[in-house]
Formats: C-alpha cells, sequence, structure tokens
C-alpha cells in the first residue's frame, strides 16, 4: 500500500496545478484509502496497472455508497495526456462501479478544469452547480460543477 501511495503523490505532483489546491496530501490519500468504500486504481502509460516498482502514468480514487460512486480524485501525468489514460481510468471507474452494485456515477469539479470535455464526451450530465465554491488566484470566485452518469 506504501508503494501504492508513493505512485499516487508522483502522479498528483506532476498533474495538478497548484494554483487551485486541489491536490491531496499524503495523509489525506492514506486516510482515505484506509476507509473500506474507498478504491483506487493506478494505471501505466499502456493504459495498464503499472509493473510492481514502476511509477503510474495515472490514478483514479473512488469512494463507494449504496448505488452510487463519486469520483473523489482523477489525474493523469502532463506527458501522457491525450493518450487515451483518462478515458480508461473513467472506463475502469464505470465498470469496477457497476460490479460494486452502482447505479450511478458521479464527480465535482470546477468549472473551468481542463478534463471538461472528457467528462462530457465519457456520458457525463451536469446536475448542479454550487456558485462561487471555488476561489481562483486572482480572488474571484468561480463555480463548482456536478456531474452524473447513469450505468
Amino acid at each position: 500500500m506504501i508503494e501504492d501511495v508513493d505512485r499516487i503523490m508522483d502522479v498528483m505532483a506532476a498533474a495538478f496545478d497548484p494554483q487551485w489546491g486541489e491536490a491531496w496530501n499524503r495523509n489525506q490519500v492514506s486516510s482515505s484509502l484506509a476507509v473500506p468504500t474507498t478504491h483506487y486504481r493506478l494505471i501505466g502509460a499502456d493504459g495498464k496497472p503499472p509493473e510492481e516498482g514502476a511509477m503510474a502514468a495515472g490514478f483514479s480514487m473512488v469512494r463507494a455508497a449504496p448505488g452510487e460512486e463519486e469520483l473523489l480524485l482523477i489525474g493523469v501525468k502532463p506527458d501522457n495526456r491525450g493518450k487515451g489514460i483518462g478515458w480508461r481510468l473513467l472506463e475502469l471507474f464505470a465498470d469496477d462501479a457497476r460490479k460494486r452494485g452502482a447505479e450511478r456515477i458521479f464527480l465535482e469539479m470546477r468549472e473551468n478544469n481542463p478534463a471538461i470535455s472528457l467528462y462530457h464526451s465519457f456520458g457525463f450530465n451536469q446536475i448542479g452547480r454550487r456558485p462561487r465554491y471555488y476561489k481562483m488566484p486572482d480572488g474571484n470566485r468561480i463555480d463548482a460543477i456536478t456531474y452524473g452518469m447513469n450505468l
């Protein structure tokens, strides 16, 4: 488990823009993974789980609840973007959620998140909005958007 947390933290450090403060720290990741309803996936640049000792190209963390699952975090290293890694992580998220009995999956993100087109093309639809939820680096605020998808 420690090695997997290392790989998650490595991807997060590369994938998350620090100006938004969205990256979790090691304690947050470890604490979440200690909860039985939190699941994660690591993926290599080839779209498969990375070999033992190899670094990951991407990861996802999800939380399961009765009938639904939430995508807590998803990250792909910048040099692996545009190669289907994010799409593959979403496929695994949906497949795993379905196997665990979920009927619906969802996620929340800031309205200017560059992954918005990925989520739309995968089949997520906007189901909610939290006005002025995220603070921008310049002090202005932007909305959080909630997306959902039936399985």
